[in-house]
């Protein structure tokens, strides 16, 4: 963890550095997604069985390539009733805050008698990658599952390894929740191709979204093109910004909820006092060493972690802008003041009782955020990345006159005849 202050003499290089900090897929992981794509595209289930069984240790034609619905069902009744009730929760409130997501077509007519507008229309077939073994997060599946279904996508197709041919009972009983039928036992970067090109029984689909290591992250970056994806996601990250009010150890805990990801998060706190930002360096230590996810926890905090203490918060808005952080919290008394400076974050949690984890699971909003200083020009996963739009527009004859001429000049001046033709000939002009 490094600790800087806006008062030292080489704090702007530094913070350059930690804005500028490599934590994504190397040149190494990029080849190996090329050739693990190329090899699904020649040889479709063959590729899907081979890798299968060398990655996650058993075999697809003796396990089973496709995951039964009726053992989502069995999942979901057999879950404790709290949790099941907690899934349920998270379920109803992911859809309500995603109904309002939902575009209106348009359709009108402007001064010059044009008649103008676009509709909106689901895409065909969306896939979702889930991940499994370790990582296996139900909650992601309904950030991922429920706003495909509010956008009216008919065909979900879910992908997730079963390392040892193992299931993740939670991750069945949310896609029984969100009604996915085509479950398929395939992981990886081999997931995502089979995806996007298809093999064998998995027919492709139109576009793929789902969290995955940097090997699924890089495939589906690679594939964009031939499907549309939710985003290239990097590892995790979390941005504080806190006075000395706040209780140290509910913000060590707040940092850590991030750090215990992956060894490559990243945890970042600013405030305005600096012997509150060494309590919360303390708390964080003590936390670490009874946390049980505390060895990756604590790889990811020496590593990636920082303390920055500013003059005041407001000094630290544009520092903040610069990383353009996954999550941001401003825990602070009147959050709003701080929130109307923000301009760059996938996701901000107002006030003292706003935890990042809340987010994660029941709040509403999706937790499927950019990362990587993406948050500059990309959005979190709505209803609108399982929908696309189409313009369209009609001229009745009066209305080919009054902007047909001008049509025909830019026509010819950008040295497009058959363009200004197409025109012309309906105008009767000499052309």
């Amino acid at each position: 963890m490094i600790r800087l202050d806006t008062q030292d003499a080489g704090f702007a290089d530094a913070f350059a550095a930690l804005v500028d900090a490599r934590r994504e897929s190397s040149d190494d992981v990029s080849r190996g997604v090329a050739a693990i794509i190329a090899r699904v595209r020649a040889e479709g289930e063959e590729a899907l069985v081979d890798l299968t069984r060398t990655l996650d240790r058993h075999d697809l034609n003796r396990t089973g390539w496709a995951i039964d619905p009726a053992d989502c069902a069995a999942a979901y009744e057999a879950l404790e009733p709290g949790l099941r009730a907690a899934l349920d929760l998270a379920a109803a409130r992911i859809r309500a805050y995603h109904e309002r997501q939902k575009p209106a077509d348009s359709d009108y007519r402007d001064d010059a008698g044009v008649r103008l507008g676009a509709r909106w229309r689901p895409v065909d077939a969306a896939g979702l990658y889930v991940p499994g073994g370790r990582a296996a997060y139900p909650s992601s599946l309904l950030m991922n599952a429920i706003p495909a279904r509010v956008a009216g996508v008919e065909r979900l197709v879910m992908v997730t390894p079963t390392p040892d041919g193992q299931v993740n009972p939670l991750v069945l009983a949310a896609a029984h929740l969100v009604g996915i039928t085509e479950i398929w036992r395939v992981g990886g970067a081999q997931a995502v191709a089979a995806l996007a090109h298809g093999a064998g029984r998995i027919a492709p689909v139109d576009v793929v979204t789902g969290p995955g290591n940097a090997w699924v992250a890089e495939a589906k970056r690679q594939s964009y093109g031939v499907v549309g994806i939710d985003m290239v996601a990097g590892p995790s990250e979390i941005v504080v910004v806190a006075d000395g009010a706040n209780d140290p150890d509910w913000i060590a805990a707040d940092l850590l909820s991030q750090a215990e990801h992956d060894t490559v998060t990243q945890s970042i706190l600013f405030t305005d006092d600096a012997g509150f930002a060494s309590r919360v360096a303390d708390a964080v230590e003590r936390q670490l060493s009874t946390l049980p996810t505390g060895a990756v926890a604590r790889a990811a905090w020496d590593a990636n972690g920082a303390i920055v203490v500013t003059t005041t918060l407001a000094e630290a808005m544009p520092l903040v802008d610069r990383l353009a952080p996954e999550h941001l919290q401003l825990a602070v008394d009147d959050p709003q003041a701080l929130f109307d400076r923000v301009r760059h974050a996938g996701s901000v949690f107002l006030g003292r009782h706003t935890p990042e984890a809340i987010g994660d699971y029941v709040a509403g909003p999706n937790h499927v955020l950019p990362t990587g200083r993406r948050a500059r020009f990309a959005s979190g996963l709505s209803v609108l990345d399982f929908m696309k739009r189409t313009s369209f527009l009609g001229l009745d004859e009066s209305a080919l006159a009054e902007l047909g001429p001008a049509t025909v000049a830019l026509a010819e001046a950008e040295g497009l005849p058959a363009h200004a033709r197409s025109v012309a000939l309906r105008l009767r002009l000499n052309r």
